[in-house]
């Protein structure tokens, strides 16, 4: 279900009662008010005057929700929109059950539906959490860690990533054998990031040989490096999938009682 295109729909339908209430239907029931009260001696009472220009409910619903639907559309189109974690793969950053919020304008103002940009405001940079649609199926988001950028020479190798040739810095945080054995407690330094990341050095994973980031594309990568869907199997985002930067978790609920703390930025 595209929750956008439903919303854009719902907007266009009110508005469009709405309008044609303002412009036509109303001015129809006064002048026929006018018409009923100039047949009359005495005029109506108050009663039948509210009767006579009462609303029809189409159009009472539509005056009401109009405003509502048309207020969130815009926030979630270019502002901000609320996302839930389906799975582990960004663990240990997000876990399943997050409800986290995503910058729309970090990245530029993009139409509903098409996501087409209309005003650049800025790009991915290399650490941020990004929210986009999966390139194999644009009706699904994913959301992972930017890696790479355009232009980038990305190469992973017996877990270690390299950018530029570099290696990407890294630290185990914790000595102690974990108790999942693929879990070991990492942190990763992304340029300006700082984050933590799960790795199994003794699984050997996925292999990327060098390759080059195109323009207009980007490398994703899951924190959680051995259970992630990322860019390794299914290779680069399209900046035109872009939907936004995730920068707090706000809620948590996992089926139980809801989790309301205190906001968390992701990092």
């Amino acid at each position: 279900m595209d929750f956008s295109l439903l919303l854009v729909v719902a907007v266009a339908i009110t508005g469009l009662i709405w309008g044609l209430d303002l412009v036509w239907w109303r001015p129809a029931r006064q002048r026929q008010l006018a018409s009923t009260e100039a047949g009359t001696t005495e005029g109506l009472n108050e009663a039948a005057r509210h009767k006579a220009l009462k609303e029809p409910w189409p159009v009472d619903y539509a005056r009401s929700f109009f405003p509502v639907l048309l207020v969130v559309l815009l926030l979630r189109s270019f502002l901000v929109e609320p996302f839930q974690i389906p799975s582990g793969s960004m663990r240990p950053t997000l876990e399943v059950g997050d409800f986290i919020l995503v910058n729309k304008y970090a990245y530029g103002l993009r139409l509903p539906v098409t996501n087409t940009r209309i005003l650049e405001v800025g790009e991915p940079e290399r650490g941020d959490v990004m929210v986009f649609r999966f390139p194999d199926e644009p009706s699904v988001n994913f959301i992972k860690r930017v890696v790479a950028l355009p232009g980038d020479v990305v190469r992973y190798e017996d877990k270690q990533l390299f950018v530029n040739g570099k290696p990407v810095p890294k630290r185990l945080l914790d000595p102690t054998p974990p108790a999942e054995p693929d879990e070991w407690l990492l942190e990763e330094r992304l340029g300006e990031v700082s984050h933590r990341i799960y790795n199994n050095p003794r699984d050997p994973g996925p292999r990327v040989r060098e390759v080059v980031v195109p323009e207009g594309h980007y490398f994703t990568m899951g924190d959680n490096r051995d259970h992630s869907n990322d860019s390794r199997y299914w290779g680069f985002v399209p900046e035109e999938n872009v939907v936004g930067r995730a920068f707090a978790v706000w809620m948590h609920w996992d089926g139980g009682l809801p989790s309301f703390t205190s906001v968390r930025l992701i990092h």
